[in-house]
C-alpha cells in the first residue's frame, strides 16, 4: 500500500493541465483544461488497499472521496482512515476531504447511490451483485465493469513458445481476478500443433479445460464445453477453448461472448496484429503478451480505483486522468462574433 502511495506521489498532478488546440483564423486561443470531478463515493468489498489506493488518487486528482468498505474489513479501514485523516490535519489539509463510513449496512449503499446532489461519481468495486444491484438503484454516473471474460487468440501466425508462455501465465498466474483468461481461442491452421501441448501443461496445473467439438477430436480427454461456457467468467481453474477457422472468426466470437475488458492476440503477422487491435471492441488489446498485464499499476497509473469497460469518459484501468474530466479555455483580445 505504501509502495503504490509513493508511486502515486510521484505522478505529475493532472490539475491545470493544458491541452493547446491552437489558434483560431479570428485570433482566439482554443485549449482544453484538466479539472477535478468534485466529490467520489466509492463502494467495495474486502480489499483494505483500496482504501490508500483510493484515497491517494482521488487526493492527487483534486478530488474529495467517500469510502464505503465491507463489513469484512471495516476495522481495517476504519484504522486506516484515521491515519489519513491525521495526515491531512498535519498537512493543514480539510480532513473531510477523504472520508471512510462506518455503517456496513446495505441499505446505505442504497442511500449513497441516490446521493446525485452531493455526490459526483460512483466506482464500485466488487461482487457482480453489487454491481447489478447498484446498476438498479444508482441514479449518480458509475465507473464500472461486470464481467472479465478475457481472451487469448493464438493466430495460425503465432510463435509456438511465446503462445504456451502467454496462454498459461494469463489463465495460472492468479485465477480469481478479472484479467485472467477465461476462453482460448486457437486458430485451425496451428491448433493440432499447439493444443496438446498447451493442455497438457495447464492439466498438470489442475486446469479443468472444456473444449469444442473440434479440439475435442485434437485432444480427446477434454471435458465438453456447453453455449454458456463462451461467456463464463470462471474466476476459478477452469478454461474454455475453441478452435476457429481464423483471425475473422476470432474477432466474431470475442465481440460476440466478451466482456470487453481484455483480450489478447497472439501472432507474428503484422496485419493481423493491427486488425486484432482496430477492431476488438474490448478496454485493453494487447498483442504478444499476457491478458494479467490490464492492470493500473502495470500501466504505470501507480494504482487504478478500478476498471471501465464502458465507452464513454474513462476506459480500461482508471487512474489519476480517468478521475478528471476537460473543460474548454478560450482566450481572446477583445474579439467579438460577427
Amino acid at each position: 500500500m505504501l509502495t503504490s502511495i509513493s508511486d502515486i506521489i510521484d505522478l505529475p498532478d493532472p490539475i491545470g493541465q493544458i491541452i493547446d488546440l491552437g489558434k483560431r483564423p479570428n485570433g482566439l486561443h482554443i485549449k482544453k483544461m484538466r479539472t477535478a470531478l468534485g466529490v467520489i463515493g466509492i463502494i467495495y468489498e474486502s480489499r483494505p488497499n483500496v482504501t490508500t489506493d483510493a484515497s491517494a488518487l482521488c487526493l492527487k486528482s483534486g478530488n474529495s472521496v467517500i469510502l464505503r468498505g465491507g463489513s469484512e474489513s471495516i476495522n481495517t479501514n476504519l484504522a486506516i482512515g484515521e491515519i489519513i485523516r491525521k495526515s491531512l490535519i498535519n498537512n493543514s489539509v480539510d480532513p473531510n476531504l477523504v472520508q471512510v463510513i462506518e455503517n456496513t449496512s446495505r441499505d446505505l449503499v442504497s442511500e449513497i447511490a441516490s446521493a446525485d446532489k452531493y455526490i459526483d461519481l460512483i466506482i464500485p468495486r466488487g461482487s457482480k451483485e453489487l454491481l447489478k444491484f447498484l446498476q438498479k438503484h444508482a441514479t449518480i454516473p458509475m465507473i464500472k465493469h461486470l464481467d472479465g471474460v478475457c481472451h487469448v487468440f493464438v493466430d495460425d501466425s503465432a510463435d509456438i513458445k511465446k503462445s504456451l508462455d502467454i496462454s498459461v501465465n494469463s489463465k495460472t498466474n492468479r485465477f480469481g481476478v478479472c484479467n485472467a483468461m477465461e476462453t482460448l481461442l486457437v486458430s485451425e491452421m496451428i491448433a493440432v500443433n499447439f493444443l496438446p501441448k498447451v493442455t497438457k501443461i495447464l492439466s498438470d496445473k489442475k486446469v479443468e479445460i472444456r473444449g469444442c467439438e473440434v479440439s475435442r477430436k485434437i485432444v480427446p480427454n477434454l471435458n465438453i464445453a456447453s453455449e454458456a461456457d463462451w461467456q463464463e467468467e470462471y474466476l476459478a481453474p477452469i478454461l474454455a477453448v475453441k478452435v476457429v477457422t481464423g483471425i475473422d472468426d476470432a474477432i466474431t466470437h470475442i465481440n460476440k461472448f466478451g466482456s470487453h475488458h481484455t483480450d489478447a492476440i497472439v501472432s507474428e503477422n503484422e496485419e493481423h496484429q493491427k486488425r486484432f487491435l482496430r477492431e476488438i471492441e474490448s478496454s485493453s488489446v494487447l498483442v504478444n503478451t499476457s491478458t494479467r498485464f490490464a492492470d493500473g499499476f502495470e500501466y504505470g497509473l501507480g494504482a487504478e480505483i478500478g476498471i471501465s469497460t464502458d465507452k464513454i469518459h474513462a476506459r480500461g484501468p482508471v487512474g489519476l486522468e480517468g478521475l478528471t474530466s476537460l473543460k474548454w479555455v478560450v482566450s481572446g483580445n477583445g474579439q467579438v462574433r460577427r
